[in-house]
């Protein structure tokens, strides 16, 4: 005979008035910390209670019930209806849903209850939020409501617009609350699913690689080019703009990169327009220049225009309002946002009214022209009166010659007016092909000359800042000319003083930190020397032993050629190889004795300066130098593109530097027989090397050409 199941049964309810209810004290609950007894109040006096409070009759030495019952499970919720009622907003005797219990133990009861308690899974809660909202609750409400900030509840929600398959993955735990994350920088649910599909069976699934994936063909709002067409701009004209929520983001991603370039052509094209109207004869426009783009030409010289009476007292009066704002701030560890905000906006009109618009002779404009681009700070930048070399002779008219530009005329030109000629360029450049070779090739001629012109810039700067070694390297290569015959054409100081120009543009020289270095301390002696070389020598015969030092030593500096140039059919007149290894040796000693430390002077490896110009391998041998072999393990199943742009932010701040921009610690190898230097150690290829490039790498088959 089939034995009956015992049936359960439940604790009886029922309705207890709260006066009659105390704590117990076989509650296990005793470390209140972090416990918000306020929120839970609120959130009953909004909502009612949800859960009874779990209560036992209280005996008396008899065992008889008394008319009292204490609260072993329910404490935290028992002392946001004391709260309540200390606050007058819930009487004393309003009846309270209790679960009455008779049998068990009560610490039992009050551990089962917190031990039990399941919390919501994230994505319960992020689709809980955004029913909410599609219900036309506020973000503002639902953070109220459920105690959290706007920007919580904006981030809630990003996540409950994730692709609902991701979601399914997430809540299996087949993916991490980081990499859900990541994955809402974008809406386009098939690209998500396509970049996981990638990523999960790559392995190689870190947020911040899946970031990278979403965002590489996107532009960073704190590009050069978005202030100076101005966020809203872009996005009145259709630009879409992707928002990090979870990570900064500068601003965001600006999707369509082709509108961002013509709006920037065609405002750069209406300032050109603007600045013809004045009569220059060429106007060169882009959105940056190399570095030196000026070298050769002659600046005009111009009158600043005379500042008038009201103009003065308005720089009086911003300037009395800045220093009033920073003496009340002055001891704030953060800025209110309207004091901020002001404060930039003095800044600016008082560097509006510092520079001034400049005078210059008719005829001078007439064969002058001007450069236009846009600064590092997305500014625009106009920097007028350079004459050519084949313009400076007397003008007979204002036509505007190009160099290399398209020609267009500007409208509304009166008679005498140039006709501008401008040059819109946006820098760009192909990837390099998929490299499958597994040999470290030698580094490309082309990649030395620039690495190497940034060490000569900043050889320059160090040289400069050292009079006494600038005196000593310039008294050596006299000792040379005078004493030993032929030595002078190694030295690497070229006294004239000459001073060699760059044959080929690296990336970022011109805003290097040695370039602008440089260029202040040029134009701060600029404006101390006289304007007609008749007086100079009563000028340098004013000047105080130091002063001449340090003129000196700028000046000297000048004359430094550290770059690597390599022999080909162009310039075997004037290039040997012996005479470039003598004077790399001798830049090797002039850089020890300055002292010449690449990686305080600001360089570091980028995608465009070395990791995109080398060979897989090189990359992996960098960030395993820098990083450790576990580092370089976690990029050497990526392509060259992607790994060149990992390795960039691996090697960031690790102070790590090509070979070309280190301090040897040898000495270079001996000359052959026959008197020509071998190739430097590391770095420079042979002609064997050259011989044997491959067919993907083209600046490495320019070089060995």
């Amino acid at each position: 005979m089939t034995k009956a199941v015992q049936k359960i049964t439940l604790s009886p309810s029922r309705d207890i008035p709260f006066n009659k209810l105390v704590l117990s004290q076989s509650n296990v609950r005793h470390v209140k910390a972090g416990i918000s007894i306020e929120q839970l109040a609120e959130s009953i006096a909004a909502r009612t209670l949800l859960q009874s409070l779990n209560v036992r009759a209280i005996v008396d030495a008899d065992g008889n019930e008394t008319s009292m019952f204490e609260v072993p499970a329910g404490g935290r919720r028992y002392r946001a209806l004391e709260l309540l009622v200390k606050q007058k907003r819930m009487a004393k005797t309003q009846a309270v849903p209790c679960v009455v219990r008779d049998r068990g133990i009560a610490e039992d009861d009050s551990l089962a209850e917190n031990d039990e308690r399941v919390g919501l899974h994230p994505l319960d809660q992020f689709r809980a939020f955004q029913r909410l909202h599609q219900g036309g609750m506020s973000e503002e409400e639902i953070a109220a409501r459920h105690f959290v900030t706007p920007a919580v509840v904006k981030q809630r929600l990003r996540l409950a617009s994730v692709s609902n398959k991701l979601h399914e993955i997430y809540a299996e735990d087949g993916m991490t609350l980081e990499q859900l994350m990541a994955f809402s920088v974008t809406a386009d649910h098939a690209r998500q699913e396509q970049i996981w599909e990638q990523v999960s069976r790559s392995g190689y699934d870190e947020p911040y690689q899946i970031r990278r994936m979403l965002t590489e063909e996107t532009v960073r709002s704190s590009d050069r080019r978005v202030p100076f067409v101005g966020l809203e701009a872009y996005e009145q004209a259709g630009g879409g703009v992707m928002r990090d929520l979870f990570e900064h983001d500068d601003g965001g991603y600006l999707q369509d990169v082709a509108l961002l370039d013509r709006l920037v052509t065609d405002k750069l094209k209406l300032k050109a327009e603007e600045i013809a109207t004045e009569g220059w004869k060429w106007i060169s426009v882009a959105v940056d220049f190399p570095f030196d783009h000026t070298r050769g030409l002659r600046e005009i010289e111009g009158k600043p225009v005379d500042s008038r009476l009201e103009e003065q007292a308005t720089i009086d009066a911003l300037n009395a309002e800045q220093a009033k704002l920073e003496s009340e701030y002055q001891d704030a560890d953060k800025l209110p946002d309207e004091v901020d905000q002001r404060l930039g906006e003095i800044e600016q009109a008082l560097m509006a009214f510092e520079d001034r618009p400049m005078l210059y002779d008719p005829a001078e404009i007439a064969r002058a022209g001007v450069f236009i681009s846009i600064d590092s700070e997305g500014r625009l930048s106009v920097d007028r009166a350079y004459v050519r070399p084949e313009d400076d002779v007397p003008a007979t008219d204002a036509a505007g010659v190009g160099q290399g530009a398209d020609s267009s005329s500007t409208e509304g030109q009166g008679e005498g007016t140039s006709v501008q000629s401008t040059v819109i360029a946006v820098a760009g450049s192909a990837p390099d092909a998929e490299e499958d070779d597994d040999a470290a090739r030698p580094l490309p001629d082309r990649l030395i000359t620039e690495l190497t012109a940034h060490r000569t810039l900043a050889l320059r700067d160090a040289l400069a800042e050292n009079p006494a070694i600038a005196f000593q390297a310039v008294l050596h290569n006299f000792v040379l000319t005078a004493f030993y015959r032929f030595a002078s054409s190694g030295s690497c100081l070229e006294i004239g003083l000459r001073t060699p120009t760059f044959p080929a543009q690296a990336p970022g020289l011109r805003e290097s930190a040695s370039a602008k270095a440089v260029e202040a301390r040029h134009e701060s002696w600029k404006a101390r020397l006289p304007k007609s070389e008749r007086d100079l020598w009563d000028t340098l015969t004013a000047l105080d032993g130091s002063a001449q030092a340090s003129l000196f030593a700028h000046c000297a500096s000048f004359s430094v050629n550290a770059v690597y140039e390599p022999a080909n059919r162009y310039n075997q007149g004037r290039v040997s190889a012996h005479g470039v290894r003598t004077r790399l040796d001798q830049a090797e000693v002039l850089a020890r004795a300055v002292g010449l430390d690449m990686v305080q002077a600001g360089w570091r490896p980028t995608v465009d300066n070395y990791l995109g110009r080398v060979t897989k391998p090189r990359i992996l041998e960098a960030v395993r130098e820098a990083k450790g072999e576990s580092s370089a393990q976690l990029i050497d199943h990526l392509k060259k593109a992607d790994m060149a742009k990992d390795a960039e932010r691996l090697l960031d701040g690790s102070g790590w530097l090509p070979e070309p921009l280190r301090l040897a610690d040898g000495t270079a190898a001996p000359a052959d027989e026959e008197g020509e230097a071998g190739a430097l150690p590391g770095f420079i290829a042979d002609d064997e090397d050259r011989d044997n490039a491959s067919d993907d790498d083209p600046q490495q088959l320019d070089a060995a050409e």
